[in-house]
C-alpha cells in the first residue's frame, strides 16, 4: 500500500469493502454491532463535551470566588478552559487515531470512551480553575479520539451507499447526547454546578459490551496482514508524515483548512451564544436560575433542530456529492449567523435565527463518512483524526481571541464575525476531492 496515494478506493481496498445492502434488512449482524457501538460512543461524546459548556461561566465564577459570572476574570479563565478542551480534542484525535491504526478500531474505541468518562467524572472534584482545565483537557483527548475511531469503524464496515445516511444517524447521536446534557442541566438547575459532571461517568459501562461484541473490521485486519507480510515498516505502519507527502499532501491541507474554519465558527457560536443570551438587558432582572433554564432551553432548541439538519445535509450529499453539500451548507451557515447578529435582537426574536444556525450545524455529520476514505486503510484513523481534530486547535485559538475581543466589543459583534469563517470555508471546500460513495 502506497502511503502517498490519495487513499480513495484502490482495487484491493474496494475488494475488502462490504457488499451492497439495498435494504436495512440486508445489513449483517456484525455491521449492526459496529453501528450501535459507534452510535453509543458518539451519544456520550455529545453528553460529556457539553456538560461544561452549559455551566461554564457560573461554575468558573464559583471556583474563582466571584459573585458575577460576567466578570472579566470569569470570561478569561472559562475561555482558557474551553480552549484547553479543544486543544485536547485535537491532540486526542491524532493520538488515538494513531492508536486505532496500530491496535485496531474496536480496542481503540474502548480506550477513548474510558478516557473521557473517567475525566469528565473527575471534574466534580475540581477546586480551582486550573484543576478543571486539566480534567477537561484529558477528557477531550478521549472525545477527539472517539470521533476518528468511530468514523473509521463505520466507513470500513457499512456499505458505501448508506454512507450519507449513516453519517446523519451518527451525528444525531451527538445531538441527542447534547440534548441529554441540556436536560440534565435543566433538571439540576437547583443543585451545585459540579454535580452535572458525575453524569459523565455513565459511558464507561458500555466498554465491556464493545470489547465482547464488536470485532475488528476485516478491511483493517487484511491491510494489517498485508503490511506485516511486506516486511517494510513504511507499509506496515505508515507514520503521520505520510499525510504530507505526494498527492495526499494537498488533500490533507485542504481538509485541515475546511475543518479549522468551520469548527472555529461553530464552537465560538456554541460557547458564546449562551453568554450573549444572559447578557441581554431584558434579562437583567431575571433570577440566576431562570437564566440557567433559558440557556438550557435555547441550547436544546439549537441542537434539536440540528438533527433535522443532519438528514437534510445527507440528502444534499446524495443529490450533489459530499463536497458541494459542504460548500452549500457553509454559505447557509454564514447567512444564518449574519441574520441573527447583524442587529440587536430580543431573546424572543433571536429564536428563529438560532434555530436556523442549528439546522446548518447538521453539516458536520457529513465529515463522518466523507473523510476516512480519503486516506489509506492503515493511515485512516490517523488521517481522519488529525485533519478533523486539528481544527480544534484553530477553534481553541478562536475561543481565546473571541474572549479578548469581548474586552473591546460586545457578544453580538463577536458572534457576527464568525460568519466570515464559513464564507472562507465554502471557498476552501471547492478544492476538496469529491469523495467516495
Amino acid at each position: 500500500m502506497d502511503p502517498n496515494a490519495t487513499g480513495i478506493a484502490d482495487q484491493k481496498t474496494a475488494a475488502a469493502l462490504p457488499a451492497s445492502a439495498p435494504r436495512l434488512s440486508d445489513v449483517s449482524g456484525r455491521q449492526w454491532k459496529t453501528g450501535i457501538a459507534a452510535w453509543l460512543g458518539w451519544f456520550f461524546d455529545g453528553l460529556d463535551m457539553h456538560l461544561y459548556t452549559l455551566v461554564a461561566a457560573p461554575f468558573v465564577a464559583q471556583l474563582l470566588g466571584e459573585a458575577n459570572p460576567a466578570d472579566a476574570g470569569v470570561k478569561k479563565y472559562s475561555s482558557w478552559i474551553q480552549a484547553s478542551f479543544l486543544i485536547g480534542w485535537a491532540l486526542g484525535g491524532g493520538f488515538f487515531g494513531r492508536v486505532g491504526d496500530r491496535i485496531g478500531r474496536s480496542r481503540a474505541l474502548s480506550l477513548t470512551i474510558l478516557t473521557y468518562a473517567a475525566f469528565t467524572g473527575l471534574s466534580f472534584f475540581a477546586q480551582t480553575w486550573w484543576q478543571l482545565l486539566i480534567f477537561r483537557f484529558v477528557s477531550a483527548l478521549g472525545i477527539g479520539g472517539e470521533w476518528a475511531v468511530g468514523a473509521c469503524l463505520l466507513s470500513e464496515t457499512w456499505p458505501k451507499a448508506w454512507g450519507p445516511w449513516v453519517a446523519a444517524v451518527l451525528q444525531t447521536a451527538v445531538n441527542l447526547g447534547v440534548l441529554f446534557a441540556c436536560l440534565i442541566a435543566h433538571q439540576l438547575a437547583g443543585v451545585p454546578y459540579r454535580f452535572v459532571f458525575l453524569v459523565g461517568i455513565i459511558p464507561a459501562l458500555i466498554v465491556f459490551w464493545i470489547r465482547r461484541q464488536v470485532p475488528e473490521p476485516e478491511e483493517w485486519l487484511e491491510a494489517k496482514r498485508e503490511g506485516e507480510r511486506s516486511r517494510q515498516p513504511s507499509k506496515a505502519a505508515p507514520g503521520i508524515g505520510a499525510l504530507f507527502r505526494g498527492r495526499l499532501r494537498f488533500t490533507t491541507l485542504m481538509t485541515i483548512l475546511v475543518c479549522s474554519l468551520t469548527l472555529s465558527g461553530w464552537w465560538a457560536f456554541l460557547f458564546w451564544h449562551p453568554q450573549h443570551l444572559q447578557s441581554l438587558p431584558e434579562l437583567a432582572s431575571w433570577s440566576e436560575m431562570a437564566k440557567r433554564q433559558l440557556v438550557a432551553k435555547v441550547f436544546f432548541l439549537v441542537i434539536a433542530v440540528s438533527i433535522a439538519g443532519n438528514y437534510f445535509s445527507s440528502w444534499l450529499a446524495t443529490m450533489m456529492g459530499y463536497r458541494r453539500a459542504i460548500m452549500l451548507c457553509s454559505v447557509a451557515f454564514a447567512g444564518a449567523i449574519f441574520e441573527a447578529y447583524h442587529i440587536p435582537r430580543s431573546h424572543q426574536s433571536l429564536l428563529v435565527w438560532l434555530a436556523a444556525i442549528g439546522f446548518c450545524g447538521g453539516m458536520f455529520g457529513l465529515f463522518t463518512m466523507y473523510m476516512p476514505p480519503l486516506f489509506p486503510t492503515l493511515l485512516r484513523t490517523t488521517g481522519a483524526g488529525f485533519c478533523y481534530n486539528i481544527g480544534r486547535i484553530a477553534a481553541a485559538g478562536g475561543t481565546v481571541i473571541f474572549g479578548l475581543l469581548l474586552q473591546v466589543a460586545d457578544f453580538r459583534t463577536a458572534l457576527l464575525s464568525t460568519a466570515v469563517l464559513f464564507v472562507l470555508a465554502a471557498g476552501a471546500a471547492a478544492f476538496l476531492p469529491e469523495g467516495e460513495g
